[in-house]
């Protein structure tokens, strides 16, 4: 099962680095001094971005545990 466990650990590496994308796009965003519609149009778009990371670092994680139980 050492296959499911670097998988895994894969797939929670590339949530983790789509969730430090996401940080630093609105963190540009907010220090542009946008008005606050634009703020919100660049939130609004991220917003899915973000919590589709969210579900592959989980995935990822999840992965990596049944990994290490079924081996």
């Amino acid at each position: 099962m050492d296959w499911l466990i670097w998988l895994g650990a894969a797939i929670s590496f590339a949530g983790l680095a789509g969730l430090i994308w996401c940080i630093v796009r609105v963190w540009k965003a907010r220090r542009a001094a946008l008005s606050d519609e634009a703020l919100r149009e660049v939130v609004r778009r991220v917003v899915p971005l973000n919590m589709g990371s969210l579900f592959c670092s989980v995935i990822g994680l999840m992965m990596v545990i049944m990994g290490i139980f079924l081996g």
